[in-house]
């Protein structure tokens, strides 16, 4: 018997590729319909591809989160969502709960974590689990049971844990403590100046982890990067708290609740 297979679609980042892929497309009295269309062909194809036992779309609530609270500058670079994809939001919304398919969202988290407390939830009872984002942050949840599924992406659309170390020179456990270093500009966390993906990935595969690479910061040669990394330690403490995922949001639905009707 096959193992059940769940997919869980990051529906905002599905909205927003969905709103700037295709233009200029409007109902006959002019309401915007471009996300509407191009969410539900990628939904549709998706289903035809994979036929997914369970299947979920999670959006962020669009409230202050526990990361903006921590961190005012977090996102803060980020343009405003266009109106015209405000619009047709509730649509996509509806469309989902007309196919029966599960919508998640709760104020004060993003969702990712949304994404990850479901994808726990799942994986802990046998189910194959496909993260359904080309955001860089699910790679941290990577294992055998849960990977990531980006039918956008060059190289295949499932990162598994292989694909992440062969990408970023760490497996998905230190991928938190690689985003630490580097940070991140797409959500504005700041990194250790003059470390990017590539120094911080040497790092990590030289000292094992964050907490050993500052237990034995006197070991980095060069006095400059030894420095900075001094220096940054509180940033890096919290770029590593912003970046790390939430697994442990309070939602009631049950995996139960996912399956594709």
């Amino acid at each position: 018997m096959a193992t059940p297979r769940a997919f869980l679609i990051d529906g905002t980042a599905f909205c927003y590729r969905a709103f700037h892929a295709i233009r200029h497309l409007s109902t006959s009295d002019g309401r915007p319909t471009n996300a509407v269309y191009g969410f539900i062909t990628m939904l549709e194809a998706l289903k035809k591809k994979e036929r997914p036992d369970y299947l979920a779309v999670a959006f962020d609530a669009g409230k202050p989160t526990f990361r903006h609270r921590r961190f005012d500058e977090y996102k803060i670079q980020r343009k405003p969502m266009p109106d015209a994809l405000i619009a047709q939001l509730p649509v996509v919304k509806r469309i989902l709960q007309a196919y029966r398919i599960a919508v998640v969202e709760l104020e004060g988290y993003e969702g990712e974590d949304l994404l990850a407390t479901l994808a726990k939830r799942l994986a802990g009872r046998g189910i194959e689990t496909f993260l359904v984002t080309g955001d860089k942050d699910a790679l941290q949840l990577v294992n055998s049971h849960i990977k990531v599924y980006n039918p956008h992406h060059k190289d295949g659309a499932v990162l598994d844990a292989e694909s992440v170390r062969a990408r970023f020179g760490v497996g998905p456990e230190r991928m938190v403590d690689l985003m630490a270093l580097s940070g991140d500009d797409i959500d504005n966390i700041p990194g250790v100046p003059g470390i990017g993906e590539k120094t911080a990935s040497q790092l990590l595969q030289r000292f094992g982890s964050l907490e050993q690479l500052y237990d034995r910061l006197d070991e980095v040669e060069n006095p400059t990067r030894r420095q900075h990394l001094e220096a940054a330690r509180h940033q890096v403490e919290l770029a590593r708290e912003l970046v790390q995922v939430r697994s442990d949001v309070p939602l009631e639905l049950t995996p139960s609740d996912l399956r594709l009707q």
